[in-house]
């Protein structure tokens, strides 16, 4: 299996957030050093904060990829070829290095960025070390600071952690040779360059402190942060103390928050659980009263319990198993590695051995249940291909897991037991299975089994600091897996078709940060990490979403992906604290009390998508008619609202409920055991059932056929563009800077911007490639391709200058927008003689599925009351927009109105001619006579995005061919809207 990197649309749109805040190349320079070969071209308002830029970005959703894209961008538009990365730790630099490295990254970008590479230098301790009595640089840093703007397709990139940057070896000037003809200090050689740092993790770099000096002490030209989490400054003290997030410019200039990323599905939901415990076992509770270097004093019920290092915990009290003492330290931790803090709470009943296997029994139960449905995918359709399902395992001691001379470790031994009984249960439930996927399922779990009871297992895997140089071969095969076969534990077989059975691993917090699996499903910590700042690091290893033995990164609308994270007992506010952590990342603060101008302008914003004219009068008006504000913006205390008392907030959030949705994380998001019940939405079958006729038929495969004249449209069209009779489809490319200049002929000061070129060569490209990636983009042949760019070459004189990458997208946009427009009404579909799952209905039971995932239907909640037509249990409503669809589902209907409710995501899957499937999104059975009348709704904001009128056409031919079976189509940008076609359907009045 290879992996394939997809550019994501929030990528692209923080590549533009950057392209757009940076300022350009300074041309008006006068330098005498602006072109040293050695050194960055000079960027504009180089050296200051103005220049600097701030992204933020959740974890998994991939902000390594940005920044690297971000370099062949601005090394393919302006000549920047020397950066440094700067990271935290060790382990996020390896991360880096392997993804940088790696093989699909590398043929991922040279699709975009021809003959260009990334050479990758990366300083690691011991590079430094004196050898035959000579202190040398490293062969790394001496390639990253002596290379010149000559090599035009290479970036020279150098990889560095912030202990390695703070340390000794790189400020010391005594070195026996020199860099760049003079220089002895590596600190002072990489200044030289000029370079461009990238920031990974920027709230372990706060300003003013040792490691952000240290950037200051390479004197970047140009800063780019990228993050989940910023520094933050304090200003004042007491009452006028202020503190806030440290941006560059005040704010970032692109900002994809927690809230966004779950809600809108870019990472996995989280489902968090623990093993309870006796009222007993949790009352006997002791809590840090201080901890020091040398002593620790644990208190419970007002008696003191001092212990000096060395002591054991089960002197105190023999419910702390496992042998652990007070290590003290700076660190202050305990045997076990469990960091101490004042007021920390211990649960000795956590610690021992049988509420661990606790852990370990439901982890794996987590896991085999996400197994089976990414092994079978049983809605997603025949053969849908398989997703491998990983798990983590943090544990406390390698001793538990590596015993002494090569054998088990208690922990190990122990899982194994666990593990082999849920396989031998598994494989009895499966041995009886006559589906060709089960059976298949069925070898992989026999397999799996066979290689546990081996010498030398397959199943199960650790890695650990302490493994770094061992000499046993099975540790190294492990940890070379763990940490460089990403590609090997997403694959299902070898080459020679056996099968690939490891995908449960197991670390002591050293995969905590800078390793991560897409696939990683479970999370199992076996006891608590004691800082919060790890548990939501820890909770980023399973966020990314999951990728399919093709390599395909699979979204939340193509298959719903949690992440199952087990804790203890000690930590069960974990889910609490998380949700809110995640919603204080949102941007805007709601307040209680008052309506502040953000939650204003943030309501008309979302109201404006479906109602252009909405504005801040309309809603003030609203809210001082129902009485929820005074003359000041302050909310009413006791308001009236469909017959409840509540508060003027609670009443805003009813009444536009956009508010919390945009600053809130969805409730489905992130759920503890006590919430989960509402993770699947219960269908009515007695009313779906009223919809079993229609279903049938919407259940047959359907083909797109086109019209036999697609094929000469397409050459007619692909001639057309390329004659560009406009002059505006082959164009010449240079690096481009933006030009400012102030311009006071109006009587006031403005700047004006102009883009210019800064460079006397252009920009081109391999014209095989040109050729191959015009083909794959338009579907049209290589060989009329060729001629046709051969007419053009002649034409424009045989410049061949014209062959780059701005003249590839103009033929790849203007061909698809000009042939989908001239084609769109061009096919009909031809239904097939099979039926296909989809997440409502199962084909081969011909029958609807029992539930569905909530978030298919919505990723938002609202209270309702009960409606016996509605097509699911309710309350709660499940909606994705609350204009119109959250009114849609809120309205009375008449009795001629027998069924109704929103489709699911992928309930119907209609094909579209220009790729992938859509479904609309309500559906209501009306009662006429012996023939009923579907009623089938596509909504849309009033302002229609792009994209959306080619939707309507898409079903609209589809559902057209069902008109006999008494189907009506329409899109519906609001709730009147339907309710008037409902109307006119029950009195006869449309056909």
């Amino acid at each position: 299996m290879k992996i394939k990197l997809e550019t994501l649309q929030h990528q692209t749109d923080a590549l533009a957030a950057i392209d757009k805040a940076f300022y350009g190349m300074d041309q008006m320079t006068k330098d005498p050093n602006a072109k040293y070969i050695y050194a960055n071209p000079l960027v504009k308002y180089r050296y200051s904060d103005k220049a600097n830029i701030d992204i933020k970005m959740e974890t998994g959703t991939g902000k390594t990829y940005v920044y690297t894209r971000m370099m062949y961008e601005l090394h393919q538009k302006y000549g920047l070829f020397k950066f440094v990365i700067a990271v935290p730790s060790p382990s996020i630099k390896e991360g880096t290095r392997s993804f940088i490295t790696s093989n699909y990254a590398k043929q991922h970008f040279s699709e975009f960025y021809e003959n260009t590479r990334i050479q990758l230098n990366v300083i690691n301790a011991g590079d430094f070390s004196a050898r035959s009595g000579r202190r040398n640089f490293p062969a790394q840093l001496s390639e990253f600071v002596e290379a010149t703007r000559q090599n035009v397709n290479q970036i020279e990139v150098l990889l560095v952690n912030q202990g390695m940057l703070h340390s000794k070896s790189m400020h010391r000037d005594d070195y026996d040779q020199t860099l760049l003809g003079g220089e002895t200090s590596p600190i002072k050689a990489i200044a030289a360059t000029r370079p461009v740092v990238i920031i990974d993790e920027p709230q372990r770099f706060p300003r003013g402190k040792k490691f952000y000096e240290d950037i200051e002490e390479i004197k970047p030209q140009l800063i780019v942060r990228f993050g989940a989490t910023f520094p933050e400054t304090t200003t004042g003290r007491g009452k006028n103390k202020v503190t806030k997030i440290d941006y560059y410019r005040g704010e970032p200039q692109f900002n994809l928050d927690a809230v966004a990323s779950f809600n809108q599905g870019l990472v996995k939901g989280i489902d968090i659980d623990y093993p309870d415990m006796t009222e007993k076992q949790v009352d006997n509770l002791y809590k840090v009263k201080s901890v020091k270097a040398k002593k620790l004093v644990l208190t419970q019920q007002g008696k003191d319990y001092p212990l000096n290092v060395g002591e054991n915990l089960a002197d105190i009290d023999p419910s702390f198993e496992g042998n652990i003492t007070y290590a003290g330290g700076t660190d202050h931790e305990l045997s076990n590695g469990l960091a101490l803090s004042k007021d920390m709470k211990l649960i000795p009943g956590t610690f021992a051995q049988n509420y661990q296997d606790e852990i370990i029994s439901q982890a794996l139960d987590c896991h085999f249940k996400a197994e089976q449905e990414n092994f079978l995918r049983s809605n997603s359709g025949d053969n849908a291909p398989k997703i491998k399902t990983l798990s983590l395992f943090f544990i406390d001691s390698i001793t538990s897991f590596r015993g002494e001379n090569n054998s088990k470790g208690w922990l190990a031994q122990h899982f194994e037991d666990i593990l082999t009984k849920k396989l031998k249960n598994l494989i009895e439930h499966y041995e009886l299975a006559i589906d060709d996927r089960e059976k298949e399922y069925l070898s992989f779990l026999q397999t799996t089994l066979h290689s546990l009871r081996s010498e030398h297992q397959n199943v199960y895997a650790g890695y650990f600091s302490e493994d770094r140089g061992s000499s046993d071969a099975d540790i190294q095969a492990e940890v070379e897996d763990i940490l460089s076969n990403k590609e090997k534990l997403l694959s299902f077989k070898d080459k020679n078709g056996k099968w690939l059975t490891r995908r449960f691993l197991f670390s002591k917090w050293t995969l905590r940060e800078g390793w991560d699996n897409p696939n990683v499903f479970t999370i199992a910590k076996l006891r608590t990490s004691g800082s919060e700042i790890s548990k939501i690091q820890e909770v980023g290893r399973g966020l990314r979403l999951p990728v399919d033995e093709t390599g395909h990164r699979l979204n939340q609308d193509e298959w719903q992906s949690r992440l199952s994270f087990l804790i203890g007992y000690d930590e069960k506010d974990f889910a609490q604290k998380l949700v809110g952590e995640i919603n204080d990342d949102s941007s805007i603060k709601l307040n209680q009390e008052e309506l502040t101008d953000d939650m204003i302008k943030l309501i008309v914003k979302v109201r404006q998508n479906s109602d252009p004219k909405f504005d801040e009068d309309q809603l003030l008006n609203d809210l001082d008619k129902r009485n929820v504000i005074t003359r000041s913006n302050k909310f009413k205390n006791d308001v009236q609202l469909n017959g409840k008392t509540m508060s003027g907030y609670e009443a805003l959030c009813q009444l536009y409920p956009e508010l919390e949705q945009q600053t809130r994380v969805a409730k489905d998001r992130i759920r503890d055991k006590n919430s989960k019940d509402n993770i699947t939405v219960k269908l009515r079958k007695q009313n779906w059932q009223q919809l079993k006729s229609l279903w049938l038929q919407l259940a047959k495969r359907q083909m797109i056929k086109l019209d036999p004249s697609v094929n000469k449209d397409a050459e007619t069209v692909a001639r057309n563009v390329f004659n560009d009779s406009d002059n505006t489809i082959f164009v010449l490319q240079r690096p481009q800077i933006i030009h400012q200049e102030i311009d006071t002929a109006s009587g006031e000061a403005m700047v004006r911007e102009t883009p210019a070129d800064y460079s006397a060569e252009y920009l081109t490209m391999n014209y095989g490639k040109f050729l191959k990636i015009l083909a794959k983009e338009t579907d049209l042949s290589v060989n009329l391709l060729n001629n046709l760019m051969i007419k053009a070459i002649k034409r424009l004189r045989n410049n061949a200058n014209y062959i780059n990458e701005k003249t590839l997208g103009n033929l790849i946009q203007t061909f698809n927008k000009q042939f989908n427009e001239r084609i769109k009404t061009s096919y009909s579909y031809e239904s097939l003689n099979f039926s296909a799952s989809t997440s409502i209905y199962n084909a081969k039971k011909q029958d609807f599925v029992n539930s569905v995932p909530a978030s298919v239907i919505g990723i938002y909640q609202s209270d309702s009351t009960s409606d016996e037509k509605y097509l699911y249990d309710r309350p709660p409503l499940r909606y994705d927009s609350a204009d119109p669809e959250l009114k849609i589902l809120q309205r009375s209907y008449g009795p001629k109105i027998s069924v109704f409710g929103k489709l699911p995501k992928q309930a119907i899957k209609i094909p579209r001619f220009d790729n992938g499937t859509t479904t609309p999104d309500f559906i209501f059975k009306i009662d006429n006579g012996n023939k009923p009348i579907y009623l089938v709704i596509e909504t849309k904001a009033e302002n229609m995005r792009l994209g959306d009128e080619e939707i309507r056409i898409i079903q609209q031919k589809y559902f057209n061919q069902l008109k006999e079976s008494g189907v009506y189509y329409r899109m519906a940008t609001s709730e009147q809207e339907v309710h008037d076609l409902i109307n006119k359907l029950e009195n006869g009045e449309l056909n």
